[in-house]
């Protein structure tokens, strides 16, 4: 035998080195991966084998195949193995441990890693019942040096991996453990404190003395795998064996943050114990670390680490990098404070009565530096804490706090400034932005993120000291009004001067700007008017209003502090005309006059911010407004009547500005009169016949839009005026009918004449001054939705010229945002919107398409009853919105559902539900549920199919995979929002949706929320056009079958929201009526199909686990049918589906708990859950259950002594079998 093993070790080394040599061809490593797979899988040598090659006298790579076979023996032939042979093997594997290993700073890493594996396999199906002195071997082994300390070390918190942290072990199995792990814990946790007290002294004594290196960095070495170790254990045990001893550990641990080479293990342990919630009474001793000498040690830590995580490249160079190790511990030290932080937020002002701490100032201050420290991702993490503690009711009133209110809000000014760019050298942060982002894009929305954060720190704070924060940004404003344009190292491509998005003066405006927003909304709600700073506010306005800029991107900040300051024109009218005049100025701003190059996105962008700023203002303040309504008004009108002054949408958004303020008339007659005056010209144009033949005749439009002309670069695309005037048209249209209101007053408006009835139940009937134009806008506008639809057709799609032939696809910007792909985010302000002639087209038709069905949702909530009254509304729309369906494409009609059909729902008066929305609705469900039904069948057998063919798949065209990528992702999207119209149609807002997010909501409190039978009646989940909706037989079953079908398309969002929110709450209402025994069945099934789609994700898992329960509770007594469909659940146990069953049909029998009920029935249909890929071929692992350790048993009898436990004689160290 042993020289069959000999021959077998040489081929398997042979075999190892062919696998590991970098030349071997892919064929010879094949052949010698099957020849290694299969001598694991079959051979009787394994042991001897294994053994053998891992003897120390190998190299390293056979040592490590060697003790995989043995790792491989253990986890799957355990089971079958005689007792010798498990004897024999344990004792090898702890001979092993002792004297198998070379030196703890010679031996790779590898090897240590998978010795404590075979330990931990072993440990894990025998202990504590088969090997009771287990832990007093591990501590026999730390005698025998630094390599088996370090070892005993890796074992132990692998063990508490496996068992607490990834739980690969049977139930009872792991409770065994568990359960022993905690009855021991006060002997394992003084046994590391003993282990590192020891070997952190003897490194601190050898550390410096010559010759002695070598040891002094053993025992380092110890020292950094016990902390590690204690990190396993921290996470998880009672609080009392962190705070025993007067917090000995958590002492330790602090005196450890001075020492470079263990500090940044010592802050992960810090930081997992502090982060520990629990009762607050426990937490109590956690206060300990805000003493003198904790924070003594916390503070110089962070001192010196700061100090060395910055260092020169190079003795003659002049730069720098960071020191990964020191700046990773910086951001444990920071994640310690904050979770300090969080810890004295709990237990100040709670029951325990915790004092503030005397020490609040040293401990604020050290916070403090962390957010003023040049690193971006330091200053953010600090974010969160400060939050806290300014909201806090008893510290935000605590002087230290808020004097350090005050120090943030200051520091705000610099971390508000966008800087530190991982590309760039221009400032200190962009060393530490290279080590935390990948890409500019990265840092780009990080940190606009963390802006976010820091606007509500800083509106937090503001509520503790609201003058203070206002005279920071007074004075901020001040200095930049002041200071020269510094436009930096770039300057803009386009003209000589002007500042880009990374220029000094640019990003200092820019952070000001969003500081100044935060903080001028607080002082109107915290301080009282009487105090309000106005002269103050007044002084900075007028300075504001007399700066003059001739560079966009500043201009827009300006534009942005104008619009903040804008609320103390209240106390100072006569400010009014000036801030009009220069936001009408931005309208109309130029970069320079004479230049005929196209507008570069920057001088866009601040043309339509001057717009929005005038609708803000006319939204939010029409009153002071309205005494200057005919100025305004004169003003706006020679603008609208100027040539290419101003562009289409600048046009309509200056009439939307006009109509908020109309709307403060507040007299029927006026108002009404102003809009017929106003909107004049557009339905002159609207509604000639020129323009009717345009609108109903897809092959006229197409002429008269230019899409069926060939235009290149030297030809004129003459139909772009055309295009200009229907875009206006539609742009007027939406902002009047999106703006144009009665009084809120009721009083108010029945004396303007806006009243003109009572509805039956005594809700008044408004009148839109509107309407009457709407009305006779409508007949064209549903005909343009009709053409719009006929555009796909195949005869109107062959009339697209060559340059247009594309016209139709998704534009580049809206396919990047589907599939998730990050924008340029720098040079796009800078260069000149230059679009070729598609790219308009693309635009020009997108845009139309869109507006038509905003105009339409708009027009329900505008105008209510006078829109919904119209006569034949639901023939015509179904005559224009839902006509040549088939051809329109899905990112087409997604705005016609979310933006029409959604909001149609949403305001549609209950008196229209039954006439209007029925007949809409039904034939809308049906198509759409035959038609996504298709588009996933097709989504499934591509994936099926390229599963097939991978090597087809390379050959393939990137641009081919991403526009398969592309179409999966708009159906996905698609589907999302015909569910999400069936939940707003069907389901009352009264059942609340429950968390999709993991971490929200764990696994019990989900699995409740899926609602099993409510106290309320069924149908009060319904809303009242879902009531209606159940009269409706057909309409209703397309309902069922289009959220039970969906359940399995792939899409885990949707699946878990339709599961949680919708099937139950549908099929609930028709459950006691007379179903029919396959339609019962087909839901059933339509579950248990989706938990094989979607099992593999536990959200989804365990939502459609109590759905099918749910189905299966109610239904099983009345339809026999469901057991039919159990019992083909591969490896069903029909035993327990009859004792299931008994208890549910049986009002005699005992009925079990929610949970228990829950638990059995997730086992019976375990066998329907699919597994994710990676899991799908992996070889099961089965660990045996040993006799249970923790049962009651007679108090006589010793279940530890007894003779009936076999194996622990064999396993006892004083057996010398071997």
């Amino acid at each position: 035998m042993a020289e069959q093993v000999a021959v077998m070790c040489d081929q398997l080394i042979k075999a190892v080195n062919v696998i590991m040599d970098a030349e071997t061809g892919q064929i010879y490593r094949l052949e010698a991966l099957k020849f290694c797979e299969e001598f694991k899988e079959t051979s009787t040598f394994c042991v001897p084998c294994g053994l053998q090659l891992a003897d120390k006298a190998q190299p390293a790579v056979v040592r490590h195949f060697g003790l995989q076979i043995l790792e491989h023996v253990i986890k799957f032939r355990w089971n079958n193995m005689q007792q010798q042979e498990k004897v024999q093997l344990k004792e090898c594997a702890m001979q092993l441990l002792s004297t198998g290993t070379l030196a703890i700073l010679e031996e790779e890493s590898h090897i240590k890693d998978v010795l404590s594996r075979i330990t931990v396999e072993m440990i894990k199906r025998e202990w504590p019942q088969h090997w009771p002195d287990m832990l007093k071997e591990m501590e026999a082994l730390t005698s025998h040096g630094e390599a088996q300390t370090e070892l005993v070390m890796l074992i132990l918190l692998r063990l508490a991996e496996d068992v607490i942290s990834f739980q690969t072990l049977p139930t009872q199995r792991r409770r065994d453990i568990q359960q022993t792990l905690v009855q021991n814990m006060e002997s394992i946790f003084s046994f590391l404190m003993a282990i590192l007290h020891v070997n952190v002294e003897d490194y601190r004594k050898l550390k410096g003395s010559p010759g002695h290196e070598l040891q002094a960095r053993a025992h380092c070495r110890v020292a950094v795998a016990t902390l590690n170790t204690l990190a396993g254990y921290i996470d998880w045990v009672s609080l009392v064996h962190i705070t025993t001893g007067n917090c000995h550990l958590l002492e330790m641990l602090c005196l450890l943050l001075s020492e470079p080479e263990l500090q940044l293990e010592a802050a992960e342990c810090l930081l997992i114990a502090v982060s520990r919630k629990g009762k607050l009474e426990d937490r109590k001793p956690f206060m300990l670390l805000f003493d003198d000498v904790a924070i003594h040690y916390i503070l110089s830590a962070a001192q010196s680490a700061d100090g060395l995580a910055i260092c020169k490249k190079s003795a003659e160079s002049q730069a720098v990098e960071v020191v990964e190790r020191r700046y990773v511990f910086l951001k444990r030290l920071c994640q310690v404070l904050c979770a300090l932080g969080g810890q004295l937020c709990s237990l100040v002002g709670s029951d325990v009565e915790v004092e503030v701490p005397a020490n609040l100032s040293k401990y604020t201050a050290a916070f403090l530096a962390f957010t003023t420290h040049s690193s971006q991702f330091l200053k953010s993490s600090t974010q969160a804490t400060w939050g806290a503690l300014f909201r806090h009711e008893t510290l935000s009133k605590d002087p230290v706090v808020v004097e350090m209110a005050i120090k943030y809000l200051r520091a705000c000014m610099t971390n508000l400034v966008k800087i530190g760019f991982p590309s760039r050298n221009d400032n200190p942060s962009c060393e530490y932005s290279r080590v935390d982002f990948d890409s500019d894009e990265d840092f780009n929305a990080f940190f606009n993120s963390f802006r976010a954060q820091q606007g509500e720190v800083v509106r937090i704070a503001c509520r503790m000291v609201p003058l203070e924060a206002f005279q920071i940004a007074a004075e901020w404003l001040q200095y930049q009004i002041t200071s020269p344009i510094d436009t930096g190292a770039a300057t803009s491509k386009t003209a000589e001067g002007l500042c880009t998005l990374l220029s000094p003066s640019l990003v200092q405006w820019d952070a000001m700007t969003v500081f100044l927003e935060c903080v001028v909304p607080q002082i109107f709600r915290n301080v009282a008017e009487e105090k309000l700073p106005i002269d103050q506010s007044m002084e900075l306005l007028q300075a504001t209003l007399n700066y003059d800029t001739k560079d966009p991107l500043i201009l827009s900040c300006v534009l942005t502090n104008i619009s903040a300051l804008f609320p103390f024109i209240k106390q100072r009218p006569h400010l009014l005309p000036q801030v009009l005049y220069k936001l009408f100025n931005a309208i109309t701003f130029e970069v320079s006059q004479e230049s005929k190059a196209p507008r570069t996105r920057a001088v866009k962008n601040v043309r339509r911010h001057a717009c929005f700023s005038i609708i803000k203002i006319c939204r939010d303040h029409p009153q002071y407004l309205l005494p200057s309504f005919d100025l305004f008004y004169n003003h706006v009108k020679k603008l609208l009547s100027s040539d290419g002054t101003l562009t289409h949408m600048e046009k309509c958004l200056l009439m939307e500005s006009l109509v908020l303020i109309s709307n403060q008339f507040k007299d029927f007659a006026k108002q009404k009169a102003f809009l017929d005056e106003l909107m004049a010209s557009v339905v002159s144009d609207w509604t000639s016949e020129e323009m009717r033949q345009v609108l109903s005749d897809p092959a006229v439009f197409l002429s008269f839009v230019g899409a069926d002309q060939v235009v290149n670069d030297q030809s004129q695309d003459t139909a772009g005026l055309n295009r200009g005037r229907l875009g206006f048209c539609l742009f007027a249209m939406l902002g009047v009918v999106k703006r144009a209101r009665w009084p809120a007053d009721l009083e108010e408006a029945k004396a303007g004449g806006f009243v003109m009835g009572y509805t039956a139940a005594g809700a008044p009937i408004y009148r839109n001054p509107l309407t009457a134009h709407f009305l006779v806008l409508l007949p064209n506008l549903l005909a343009l939705i009709r053409t719009n639809n006929c555009l796909f057709m195949p005869e109107n799609m062959a009339r697209l010229s060559v340059t247009f032939s594309r016209a139709h696809e998704v534009m580049d910007a809206e396919r990047n945002i589907v599939l998730g792909l990050s924008q340029p985010i720098l040079d796009i302000y800078d260069s000149a919107v230059c679009r070729t002639s598609l790219e308009r087209m693309q635009g020009f038709l997108s845009t139309l398409y869109d507006n038509c069905f905003h105009v339409l949702g708009s027009a329900g909530v505008s105008l209510q009853q006078e829109f919904f009254s119209i006569e034949r509304l639901s023939e015509e729309i179904a005559g224009s919105v839902f006509v040549s369906l088939d051809h329109v494409p899905d990112h087409r009609l997604r705005p016609m559902i979310r933006v029409f059909v959604r909001q149609l729902v949403l305001s549609c008066p209950q008196e229209y539900v039954n006439s209007l929305l029925c007949p809409l609705l039904g034939p809308l469900f049906a198509y759409m549920q035959q038609r996504l039904n298709v588009k996933w069948q097709v989504i499934s057998q591509r994936s099926s199919a390229n599963g097939d063919e991978e090597e087809e798949e390379v050959v393939c065209q990137e641009s081919q995979v991403t526009q398969e990528m592309l179409e999966e992702q708009l159906v996905r999207l698609l589907s999302r929002e015909v569910l999400d119209l069936l939940s707003v149609s069907c389901i009352s807002k009264k059942l609340a949706e429950p968390a999709a997010n993991k971490e929200e909501v764990d696994e019990e409190d989900m699995m409740d929320s899926v609602h099993a039978a409510s106290p309320a009646g069924p149908t009060e989940e319904l809303t009242e056009l879902g009531k209606c909706l159940l009269k409706h037989e057909n309409i209703y079953m397309t309902l069922l079958t289009l959220s039970f079908t969906s359940l399995s398309w792939k899409d885990t969002t949707n699946c878990h929201r339709t599961a949680s929110m919708v099937c139950w709450t549908l099929l609930r209402q028709v459950a006691a009526g007379n179903l029919l025994p396959e339609a019962v069945t087909w839901f059933y099934t339509s579950v248990l199909r989706s938990l094989q789609v979607h099992g593999q994700h536990e959200v989804c898992n365990s939502t459609l686990s109590q759905l099918a329960m749910i189905i299966y509770e109610n239904l099983r007594p009345r339809y026999i049918e469901l057991r039919a469909v159990m019992t083909q659940i591969p490896n069903i146990s029909v035993e327990t589906l009859d004792q299931y069953d008994h208890r549910l049909i049986d009002p005699n029998a005992q009925k079990l708990g929610d949970k228990k009920r829950r638990d059995q029935f997730k086992r019976l249909i375990a066998g329907t859950v699919g597994k994710a890929l990676c899991q799908q071929f992996r070889k099961e692992v089965h660990i045996r259950n040993l006799p249970s350790l923790f049962k009651k048993t007679k108090p006589d009898k010793d279940v530890l002594g007894s003779e009936a436990l076999g194996l622990e004689a064999l396993f006892s160290p004083a057996n010398d079998t071997l």
